[in-house]
């Protein structure tokens, strides 16, 4: 049985909160708890957006989907130690406000 993508898209808006709070609560840079925890999320909300219909993927070509799912490999299987806390950092904070917008877009219109 398919999942409805509506939920999925929510538990994606969870696991964006969640980085937010992680955020507010430490440096990720300075906190490998923190660090963890950021890198959880991210491998949760990545994965999770593979489930947004291909036509809502399209419509918001502006959101990198096929990348998102890629960062989630890298992310699970940390392949050749090609990520580290500065480029966890940095998506966290140029990417994810996008994302995040996008979703509540999308649950809002449809």
């Amino acid at each position: 049985m398919k999942k409805d993508w509506k939920a999925i898209a929510q538990h994606t808006l969870d696991a964006l909160e969640k980085s937010r709070r992680i955020q507010e609560r430490g440096n990720i840079l300075e906190d490998d708890i923190l660090y963890d925890a950021a890198i959880r999320n991210l491998q949760t909300l990545s994965e999770a957006t593979q489930s947004i219909p291909e036509e809502y993927r399209t419509k918001y070509s502006n959101i990198p989907w096929k990348e998102i799912s890629g960062f989630r490999n890298i992310l699970v299987h940390n392949y050749l130690g090609d990520i580290d806390p500065v480029t966890v950092n940095a998506v966290i904070q140029q990417h994810l406000p996008a994302l995040e917008t996008c979703i509540q877009t999308l649950l809002k219109d449809n």
